[in-house]
């Protein structure tokens, strides 16, 4: 069975595409590799460097399914140039999905975020009222309800709104501003943190080997099953307070926790239910906060991870790219 990935390159895509891989499976890697080449060459693996905007549609030959996770990732790189933001995960996206079903693809999968929710006090399903406070979020949601409608008997969509992904996947492309990541960075390499205020604030987690676990079992299903569908992806024991998640690292790593306040409080608080993916997919996390942290710990200290590449900071690395004239 043929999958193509987009956004293959990226932080999730470099271990979903191995997973793929390690599944048997033969993978179509699209991606403009931003962040360099991230992937190694392997058996049933084609990589295309290309733009989702303009990619051919011929790219879709004997395509089963199609995992799009191409974007600009994270909230301060989504506000660098919000037009830029929308015309990629939103149009983008959305021109993937409308080429995909013309071509004979049998099932799309969307890779939104929990983002969408924005900040809510109460526990939210798949159901509750959305609220995107950020140009990510809001482009994720208008993708999410003009892609979902082309579902049909011969063209399934299938959303998933993903927790806050963290980890170490063992590949070239690593993130460390991402909450659990940075994290254990600063307490290995700086013996404190900087929490953004006032660390009550809710968010759910999700290692990404999990991510890539559910992404490439929901590529494999049949056209039928879980079309047209909304799920979050994590789980309810994952969803941290952000002070009691510093604890929980320190407390991993065997440290102390020394921290600085910085900023106004944050206004991104949500929680989310995860009791949907539990049935429908018997999802269950093989990874929490503790355990993601050791992992990464050990590859910082294994010299596996530098700690000091440019890249790992998306933002920092779509400024430097934007200033040496690379049309992002």
């Amino acid at each position: 069975m043929k999958v193509l990935v987009t956004g293959a390159g990226g932080y999730i895509g470099t271990v979903l595409v191995n997973q793929l891989l390690d599944n048997k499976q033969e993978v179509v890697a699209l991606d403009r590799f931003f962040f360099n080449q991230t992937l190694k060459e392997r058996e049933g693996l084609s990589i295309v460097n290309d733009d989702i905007r303009f990619v051919e549609p011929d790219i879709f030959k004997d395509v089963y399914s199609v995992i799009d996770l191409a974007a600009l990732s994270n909230d301060p790189s989504g506000e660098l140039d919000p037009i830029k933001t929308w015309s990629i995960n939103y149009l983008g996206r959305l021109r993937i999905a409308v080429l995909a079903k013309r071509s004979g693809v049998k099932r799309y999968i969307l890779p939104s975020s929990c983002s969408v929710y924005g900040f809510n006090e109460n526990v939210l399903n798949e159901r509750s009222e959305t609220n995107p406070l950020t140009t990510y979020a809001k482009a994720n949601l208008k993708a999410e309800k003009d892609i979902l409608p082309l579902t049909d008997d011969e063209f399934s969509v299938t959303v998933f709104r993903l927790a806050t992904v963290y980890g170490y996947g063992g590949t070239k492309r690593m993130r460390f501003d991402l909450v659990i990541n940075a994290y254990v960075r600063d307490l290995l390499t700086k013996g404190k943190l900087m929490i953004m205020r006032d660390g009550t604030q809710w968010r759910p987690f999700v290692h990404i080997k999990d991510v890539a676990r559910v992404l490439s079992m929901a590529a494999m299903l049949p056209v039928n099953e879980l079309a047209g569908e909304v799920i979050n992806l994590g789980s309810d024991e994952q969803n941290y307070q952000i002070m009691d998640l510093a604890k929980r690292i320190a407390n991993a790593l065997e440290v102390d926790l020394k921290y600085e306040w910085y900023g106004s409080p944050d206004t991104r608080s949500y929680r989310v239910s995860f009791d949907k993916i539990r049935k429908v997919m018997n999802f269950k996390p093989e990874y929490n906060a503790e355990s993601g942290a050791k992992e990464i710990a050990d590859a910082i200290k294994s010299k596996e991870l530098d700690v000091s590449d440019p890249r790992w900071i998306t933002v920092s690395w779509y400024k430097d790219l934007i200033a040496k004239g690379v049309m992002i």
